[in-house]
């Protein structure tokens, strides 16, 4: 009987032991010589995984940018020597020719508004795939506390448990100490 006392007072001190270590508000990882707590590794967690999206993307427009400045520089423009020869004929022809610099400053002037409303798309299209990002992100972010507050609620809960089974546990071992001690053939 007193080799099973003495094995649940060794099973109570291990509850005890690991209710301390991992059910603890206190506990504290070492990692690299700093010290952080489970929210502190979650929100690291958190931050580091945006930049690294952040990060990625921005390569994304990088390499996108860096292939259009190399196609840029290796443009060769074309030989304009026939466009010459029919400019000279052009003026030649005094009124064809106020006619067809007409047509061309209006094709200029179309491709520069084309040119403009490509652009404007774009930058609106950076904008809001930004705005997304953002909103992305604070929703990540409320997601991960919603998490850490069920995860905490979780862990209090545990405690409570172990601590309520522990308290059990002590009244069954006292109660049964109690009764050997109380049993009057046991003193014979």
């Amino acid at each position: 009987m007193a080799e099973e006392i003495k094995n649940v007072n060794a099973k109570v001190d291990e509850l005890e032991a690991a209710a301390k270590k991992y059910a603890s508000k206190d506990t504290v990882i070492s990692i690299g010589g700093y010290e952080f707590t489970p929210a502190k590794l979650m929100v690291a967690f958190t931050i580091v995984s945006s930049s690294l999206g952040g990060l990625y993307g921005t390569f994304e427009i990088y390499k996108d940018y860096m292939g259009m400045k190399k196609k840029i520089a290796e443009y060769v423009s074309p030989d304009l020597s026939e466009f010459d020869k029919r400019l000279a004929v052009i003026e030649q022809n005094s009124s064809k020719t106020a006619d067809y610099t007409r047509d061309i400053k209006t094709d200029l002037k179309n491709d520069i508004r084309r040119n403009e409303s490509v652009t404007e798309q774009i930058e609106r299209s950076v904008k809001q795939a930004q705005r997304e990002n953002d909103q992305d992100l604070k929703n990540m972010q409320g997601t991960l506390r919603a998490q850490l507050d069920r995860t905490r609620d979780d862990m209090e809960k545990l405690k409570r448990d172990t601590d309520s089974k522990i308290d059990k546990l002590n009244s069954s071992v006292d109660a049964k100490i109690q009764k050997a001690i109380d049993n009057p053939l046991a003193n014979k």
